[in-house]
């Protein structure tokens, strides 16, 4: 049976203020297409909720100039806990990586915009522009400077390119992202401690930090859009790093979880049984999202650290026109023709 993990989708932020993170991400990240915002009881992620169901708004969100998604997550069930104060390193997801065309231009937008804990320009180990800055939650986002983009819009920054993941054993961790989800071209293995985040909590300490991208073409009817995408595994070499979902559950304010566009779900869970991650839920089925139709299954990495893979049957491309595209039979490398990709620009929100 066909598998494949296609690339990185999408990364879960779970908020406080709904409306105003929303309003936020639009503001300096340019996420401003919906694919759906709804409110759902979330039984799937029982096993994350102390095995009781909550309810949560869902809203996922896009730039169509490039880059990945974020999905935002607010409990209605619940007050979720406010966010860490996380270090860097930490284990769990301490950093989001967004694109932008021109570091100097995005800095200057942010800091006439008064971007809560942004940093100096530096440059990341493999020798790229990069500054950062926090959300309404005090999250910490990154920005990098890039040349690939799908569309030429008016916003100076992209969308999601990768995230940085704070991992307590290196060779453990590379054992699953690098030789099972398929994110094996190493771009750099530094051990140090490092300009860029001289800023940051803990960011004064050191780290061995590896960046990692696929060497794979990146698969899925989004892959246009997305583009390469990158995971940054961070390893603290001078204190026990905190684990960040520490008595909390799925919900609570943080970054929630990192997605994978996948094809052949039932095969993947086979192979990812075999080597010691199994699925931790699974939806079993087509799960509804609005008109949003996905089978959805969790794993963890050995620090805990949710990894989400979704395989996709049915997505809105203009929803409120009645449009949809069921890409369930779609061959799994082919990406959505353009007037398809671009008609999303219809569904924009304006602020």
């Amino acid at each position: 049976m066909y598998k494949r993990i296609n690339g990185l989708q999408h990364i879960g932020v779970a908020v406080q203020n709904m409306d105003a993170s929303l309003r936020f991400y639009r503001q300096f990240f340019g996420l401003d297409i919906p694919f759906f915002d709804s409110v759902q009881p979330a039984p799937l992620m029982d096993v994350y909720t102390n095995n009781s169901t909550i309810t949560k708004r869902a809203s996922m969100i896009m730039n169509l100039q490039g880059g990945c998604a974020i999905e935002v997550i607010r409990p209605t069930s619940f007050e979720p806990k406010p966010a860490m104060h996380a270090a860097v390193g930490d284990l769990g997801i301490c950093i989001t990586q967004v694109k932008c065309k021109n570091i100097q231009d995005s800095h200057a937008i942010c800091s006439s915009q008064n971007a809560p804990g942004l940093t100096a320009i530096g440059k990341d180990p493999i020798g790229r522009p990069t500054f950062y800055m926090q959300d309404l939650d005090g999250l910490h986002w990154q920005f990098i400077e890039h040349d690939q983009w799908y569309t030429q819009g008016k916003h100076h920054s992209g969308g999601v390119i990768g995230c940085s993941v704070g991992v307590s054993n290196m060779e453990d961790a590379l054992g699953l992202y690098a030789d099972i989800l398929g994110f094996d071209k190493v771009l750099s293995d530094t051990t140090d401690s490092f300009s860029d985040w001289k800023e940051l909590l803990g960011g004064q300490e050191k780290y061995r930090r590896v960046m990692l991208t696929q060497s794979a073409q990146p698969g899925g009817g989004f892959a246009k859009v997305t583009g390469a995408t990158y995971i940054e595994l961070v390893q603290a070499l001078d204190r026990t790093p905190a684990y960040l979902f520490k008595d909390r559950i799925w919900g609570d304010s943080m970054f929630a979880h990192i997605g994978f566009d996948v094809k052949g779900m039932k095969a993947l869970g086979q192979d990812l049984s075999k080597a010691g991650y199994g699925f931790t839920c699974d939806s079993n089925d087509a799960l509804n999202m609005g008109q949003t139709k996905v089978h959805c299954t969790y794993i963890h990495d050995k620090d805990r650290t949710l990894i989400e893979m979704i395989e996709v049957y049915k997505v809105p491309i203009v929803e409120k026109w009645g449009i949809f595209l069921n890409v369930e039979k779609r061959d799994p490398l082919k990406p959505l023709p353009d007037f398809m990709l671009k008609a999303l620009r219809f569904s924009r929100i304006k602020d």
